[in-house]
C-alpha cells in the first residue's frame, strides 16, 4: 500500500458527524461512574479496534534534558525503566522530558492537544516507549483514571501565522504551555527510528493515568510517516514556557522538532494492545490494512 492510499484511508475513517455524536454522548456518559464509562468504551472498541488518527501539520515537540533520572521512575508504570533517547540520527542520547503540541482529528475526538512524556524501556518487549505523563486538551479524552474526560483547557491556541511563526497557548488549573517559534529557518533531518518508530508502537500512560500496567497501546502507520522532520534552531524558539512536572521540564531545552505535514495513523482503541516488535512487522501490518472493512469508532 502506498503512503497516498494509506493517508486517504485514514482520513476517510474520520467522520465529522460521528465525532460530533461522540462529543455529545460524552456529556451524558461523564455523569456515570468511571467503571461504567470504561465498560461502555471497551464495548465500542470491540466493534472498532482501530481508530483513524490524523495529526495535523506543524505538530511541535520540545525536548528537555532531565538531570534527576531517579525521579522519572516514580511516574512510570510497572515494567518500565527510564531510557536514553535522541530526536535525530547522529544526535547524542540523553534522558528527556518531551512536550508535544498539535491539532488532531480522529474517529472519536477533534481539537488541540498537548502531551507531556518521558521515554522509557518496556522491559517485557525491550521496546523504547513513549510514556504519557499528562495532557492538556480542549476536546474530550479517555484514560483509565478519568474515564471519558471533559476538556481541561477552555480555550487553546495551536496555530501558525502568515509570518511563519508557530504559536501555542494552553492552560489548565495546574499546567500551562506557552510557545512562540519561527519556522523560517528549519533543517529537514532524518529522525531516529528507535524513538519515532519503535516508540510509537509502544505507548503507555503514567502510573497516575494508566494504573500499574500503563494501559499500553500502539499506533499503526507506514514508517515513512516518521522518516524526517524539521530541526528548529533553538535561537528561533522565542518563548518556551512549560509549567508542569518541574523536576522534568525545568531542565535545559535541547531540541525543537516540527512536522510540516500531516501524519496519518491508526490508533489502538481503548483496551486494545497491538504488538509489532519491529519496523518490518509494523510495515507489513500497515500495508495489509483493509480500510473497506474497518469500522469507524462509535459506528454501529
Amino acid at each position: 500500500m502506498s503512503v497516498t492510499d494509506f493517508s486517504k484511508g485514514v482520513e476517510q475513517m474520520v467522520d465529522p458527524m460521528q465525532v460530533g455524536k461522540t462529543h455529545h454522548l460524552q456529556t451524558k456518559l461523564k455523569k456515570l461512574p468511571v467503571c461504567l464509562q470504561r465498560k461502555i468504551v471497551l464495548s465500542s472498541a470491540k466493534k472498532a479496534s482501530k481508530m483513524g488518527f490524523v495529526v495535523e501539520p506543524y505538530a511541535f515537540f520540545l525536548f528537555y534534558e532531565v538531570d534527576n533520572v531517579a525521579k522519572l521512575q516514580n511516574d512510570l508504570p510497572d515494567g518500565f525503566v527510564p531510557m536514553l533517547s535522541k530526536a535525530f540520527t547522529g544526535d547524542e542520547e540523553k534522558y528527556y522530558g518531551i512536550v508535544s503540541i498539535f491539532r488532531v482529528h480522529t474517529g472519536a475526538f477533534w481539537g488541540a492537544r498537548a502531551e507531556f512524556y518521558t521515554i522509557a524501556k518496556n522491559i517485557e518487549t525491550n521496546l523504547m516507549s513513549w510514556v504519557i505523563l499528562d495532557y492538556l486538551s480542549d476536546t474530550i479524552s479517555y484514560d483509565e483514571k478519568y474515564g471519558l474526560r471533559s476538556p481541561n483547557v477552555k480555550k487553546a491556541v495551536v496555530t501558525t501565522t502568515c509570518e511563519g511563526d508557530f504559536l501555542a497557548e494552553m492552560k489548565s488549573e495546574k499546567e500551562k504551555i506557552l510557545v512562540e517559534a519561527s519556522l523560517k529557518h528549519p533543517e529537514m533531518r532524518k529522525l531516529d527510528e528507535k524513538l519515532w518508530i519503535d516508540g510509537n508502537t509502544s505507548i503507555a500512560y503514567s502510573k497516575e493515568l494508566g494504573g500499574d500496567d500503563g494501559d499500553l497501546f500502539s499506533l499503526t502507520f507506514l514508517p515513512e510517516e516518521m522518516k524526517e522532520a524539521w530541526d528548529i534552531p533553538l535561537k528561533d524558539v522565542k518563548v518556551a514556557e512549560v509549567k508542569a512536572f518541574p523536576e522534568i521540564f525545568k531542565g535545559k531545552l535541547s531540541k525543537a522538532v516540527c512536522f510540516p505535514f500531516a501524519q496519518h495513523m491508526l490508533s489502538d482503541s481503548p483496551g486494545t494492545n497491538t504488538h509489532y516488535g519491529s519496523k518490518a512487522a509494523l510495515r507489513a501490518a500497515a500495508e495489509k490494512v483493509n480500510f473497506s472493512k474497518l469500522k469507524s469508532f462509535g459506528e454501529k
